[in-house]
């Protein structure tokens, strides 16, 4: 059974940092590209971070220079380090992996944060 935990959301002020994780079992981990998704309320999920299973990365220009994302393969958990966050930043992170191998996708369950003074 493939699972997804999200952790490392919060309620954090304007300027701040939060780290999200996300721990994943169940599948060769190593192999999958990961997503880190978010939405706000009344808005469309959009995609704010992005790895392959080689350790390219993507950003929008949203957060690019304030959020990276990293993998550690060996603790089959991805990170999500968000820095200088805005109220703008509130949102329901996801987590998200995909693998041209299976047919599936996974999504995480979801994790709050709320950037607000």
């Amino acid at each position: 059974q493939v699972q997804l935990v999200e952790s490392g959301g919060g309620l954090v002020q304007p300027g701040g940092s939060l780290r999200l994780s996300c721990a994943v079992s169940g599948i060769i981990f190593s192999t999958y590209a990961v997503g880190w998704y978010r939405q706000a309320p009344g808005k469309q999920r959009e995609l704010v971070s992005f790895i392959s299973s080689g350790g390219r990365t993507h950003y929008p220009d949203s957060v690019k220079g304030r959020f990276t994302i990293s993998r550690d393969n060996a603790k089959n958990t991805v990170y999500l380090q968000m820095n200088s966050l805005t109220p703008e930043d509130t949102a329901v992170y996801y987590c998200h992996l995909a693998s041209a191998s299976d047919p599936r996708d996974y999504l995480g369950q979801g994790i709050q944060v709320t950037v607000s003074s």
